[in-house]
Protein backbone atom coordinates (compact mmCIF):
# COMPACT_ATOMS: atom_id res chain seq x y z
CA UNK A 1 0.00 0.00 0.00
CA UNK A 2 1.10 3.55 -0.74
CA UNK A 3 1.79 6.03 1.78
CA UNK A 4 -1.33 7.95 1.60
CA UNK A 5 -0.14 11.48 2.66
CA UNK A 6 2.32 11.40 0.16
CA UNK A 7 0.49 10.57 -2.43
CA UNK A 8 -2.63 12.69 -1.80
CA UNK A 9 0.01 15.70 -1.99
CA UNK A 10 1.62 14.52 -5.02
CA UNK A 11 -1.92 14.09 -6.96
CA UNK A 12 -2.92 17.57 -5.82
CA UNK A 13 -0.10 18.71 -7.08
CA UNK A 14 -0.22 17.56 -10.44
CA UNK A 15 -4.14 17.75 -10.27
CA UNK A 16 -3.20 21.81 -9.69
CA UNK A 17 -0.93 21.70 -12.53
CA UNK A 18 -3.52 20.38 -14.86
CA UNK A 19 -5.61 23.51 -13.87
CA UNK A 20 -2.63 25.67 -15.35
CA UNK A 21 -2.44 23.73 -18.35
CA UNK A 22 -6.33 23.30 -19.07
CA UNK A 23 -6.64 27.21 -18.98
CA UNK A 24 -3.40 27.76 -20.43
CA UNK A 25 -4.66 24.85 -24.11
CA UNK A 26 -7.83 27.10 -24.00
CA UNK A 27 -6.07 30.27 -23.93
CA UNK A 28 -4.03 29.55 -26.73
CA UNK A 29 -6.58 27.85 -28.94
CA UNK A 30 -8.87 31.46 -28.22
CA UNK A 31 -5.72 33.20 -29.45
CA UNK A 32 -5.60 30.56 -32.51
CA UNK A 33 -8.91 29.88 -33.68
CA UNK A 34 -9.19 30.31 -38.06
CA UNK A 35 -5.34 29.75 -38.14
CA UNK A 36 -3.37 26.50 -38.82
CA UNK A 37 -2.88 25.40 -35.22
CA UNK A 38 -6.90 25.56 -34.53
CA UNK A 39 -7.65 21.87 -35.05
CA UNK A 40 -4.71 20.79 -33.30
CA UNK A 41 -5.30 22.98 -30.11
CA UNK A 42 -9.01 22.01 -30.31
CA UNK A 43 -7.98 18.04 -30.00
CA UNK A 44 -5.35 18.79 -27.17
CA UNK A 45 -7.86 21.00 -25.20
CA UNK A 46 -10.11 18.22 -25.21
CA UNK A 47 -7.30 15.54 -24.63
CA UNK A 48 -5.93 17.50 -21.53
CA UNK A 49 -9.48 17.75 -20.00
CA UNK A 50 -10.40 14.23 -20.61
CA UNK A 51 -7.02 13.68 -18.80
CA UNK A 52 -7.69 15.63 -16.04
CA UNK A 53 -10.68 13.88 -15.07
CA UNK A 54 -9.14 10.76 -15.42
CA UNK A 55 -7.03 12.40 -12.66
CA UNK A 56 -9.79 13.38 -10.35
CA UNK A 57 -11.32 9.80 -11.06
CA UNK A 58 -8.21 8.23 -10.00
CA UNK A 59 -8.03 10.41 -6.92
CA UNK A 60 -11.44 9.85 -6.07
CA UNK A 61 -10.54 5.54 -6.18
CA UNK A 62 -7.99 6.15 -4.04
CA UNK A 63 -10.37 8.50 -1.46
CA UNK A 64 -7.95 10.93 -1.60
CA UNK A 65 -10.26 14.77 -1.53
CA UNK A 66 -8.88 17.51 -3.62
CA UNK A 67 -6.64 20.81 -1.91
CA UNK A 68 -9.05 23.91 -3.04
CA UNK A 69 -6.44 25.99 -2.74
CA UNK A 70 -3.73 23.95 -4.49
CA UNK A 71 -6.24 24.53 -7.90
CA UNK A 72 -6.89 28.30 -7.17
CA UNK A 73 -3.10 29.01 -6.80
CA UNK A 74 -2.22 27.33 -9.65
CA UNK A 75 -5.25 29.49 -11.63
CA UNK A 76 -3.86 32.23 -10.37
CA UNK A 77 -0.39 31.52 -11.56
CA UNK A 78 -1.77 31.21 -14.86
CA UNK A 79 -3.44 34.69 -15.42
CA UNK A 80 -0.10 36.38 -13.71
CA UNK A 81 2.27 34.42 -16.19
CA UNK A 82 0.02 36.12 -19.39
CA UNK A 83 2.21 38.89 -18.50
CA UNK A 84 5.54 38.47 -20.36
CA UNK A 85 6.79 40.30 -22.94
CA UNK A 86 6.16 39.21 -26.34
CA UNK A 87 7.31 41.72 -28.93
CA UNK A 88 4.43 43.43 -29.29
CA UNK A 89 2.98 46.41 -26.67
CA UNK A 90 -0.41 45.13 -26.93
CA UNK A 91 -1.61 41.85 -28.66
CA UNK A 92 -0.74 38.70 -29.86
CA UNK A 93 2.40 37.94 -31.79
CA UNK A 94 3.99 34.59 -32.86
CA UNK A 95 6.35 34.57 -30.13
CA UNK A 96 3.70 34.52 -27.93
CA UNK A 97 2.41 31.14 -29.87
CA UNK A 98 5.52 29.45 -29.60
CA UNK A 99 5.85 30.65 -25.81
CA UNK A 100 2.52 29.19 -25.44
CA UNK A 101 3.17 25.97 -26.82
CA UNK A 102 6.27 25.47 -25.04
CA UNK A 103 4.37 25.67 -21.79
CA UNK A 104 1.97 23.59 -22.72
CA UNK A 105 4.73 21.41 -23.44
CA UNK A 106 6.10 21.10 -20.52
CA UNK A 107 2.46 20.71 -18.72
CA UNK A 108 2.35 17.46 -20.76
CA UNK A 109 5.75 16.65 -20.08
CA UNK A 110 4.87 16.72 -16.43
CA UNK A 111 1.55 14.61 -16.78
CA UNK A 112 3.74 12.20 -18.76
CA UNK A 113 5.28 11.59 -15.32
CA UNK A 114 2.80 10.93 -13.07
CA UNK A 115 1.38 8.38 -15.06
CA UNK A 116 5.07 6.93 -15.28
CA UNK A 117 5.49 7.33 -11.51
CA UNK A 118 2.00 5.67 -10.75
CA UNK A 119 2.99 2.94 -13.75
CA UNK A 120 6.06 2.25 -11.19
CA UNK A 121 4.11 1.64 -8.05
CA UNK A 122 1.27 0.13 -9.55
CA UNK A 123 2.31 -3.48 -8.20
CA UNK A 124 2.88 -1.82 -4.65
CA UNK A 125 -1.36 -0.69 -4.65
CA UNK A 126 -4.28 -2.89 -6.20
CA UNK A 127 -5.93 0.26 -6.65
CA UNK A 128 -4.13 1.12 -9.16
CA UNK A 129 -4.83 -0.14 -12.69
CA UNK A 130 -0.97 -0.56 -14.67
CA UNK A 131 -2.93 -1.15 -17.87
CA UNK A 132 -5.14 1.86 -17.49
CA UNK A 133 -2.09 3.99 -16.47
CA UNK A 134 -0.05 2.72 -19.47
CA UNK A 135 -2.72 4.20 -21.66
CA UNK A 136 -2.76 7.48 -19.98
CA UNK A 137 1.22 7.70 -20.70
CA UNK A 138 0.75 6.60 -23.88
CA UNK A 139 -1.63 9.87 -24.65
CA UNK A 140 0.50 12.21 -23.43
CA UNK A 141 3.35 10.79 -25.35
CA UNK A 142 1.25 11.10 -28.12
CA UNK A 143 0.29 14.73 -27.28
CA UNK A 144 4.04 15.11 -26.85
CA UNK A 145 4.81 14.25 -30.71
CA UNK A 146 2.01 16.41 -31.76
CA UNK A 147 2.88 19.43 -29.41
CA UNK A 148 6.99 18.78 -31.20
CA UNK A 149 5.50 19.01 -34.34
CA UNK A 150 3.57 22.70 -34.08
CA UNK A 151 6.37 23.59 -31.87
CA UNK A 152 8.98 23.50 -34.77
CA UNK A 153 5.92 25.62 -36.66
CA UNK A 154 5.92 28.37 -34.29
CA UNK A 155 9.37 28.24 -34.08
CA UNK A 156 10.13 28.86 -37.75
CA UNK A 157 7.52 31.70 -37.18
CA UNK A 158 8.20 33.22 -34.34
CA UNK A 159 12.06 33.46 -34.40
CA UNK A 160 12.81 33.27 -38.35
CA UNK A 161 10.37 35.02 -39.60
CA UNK A 162 9.67 32.37 -42.22
CA UNK A 163 6.28 30.79 -43.07
CA UNK A 164 5.56 27.46 -41.68
CA UNK A 165 6.25 24.72 -44.06
CA UNK A 166 3.56 22.19 -44.92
Amino acid sequence: MLDQRFLSIYLNDHLAGSVTGIELARRTLSNNRGTRYSEFLEWLVKQIEEDRQSLIRLMERLGIRRDPLKQAGAWSLEKVGRLKMNGRLLGYSPLSRLVEIEGLWMGVNGKLSIWRALVAVADLDARLDPIWLMELEGRAEEQLRRLDEHRALAAREALAGLPPTS
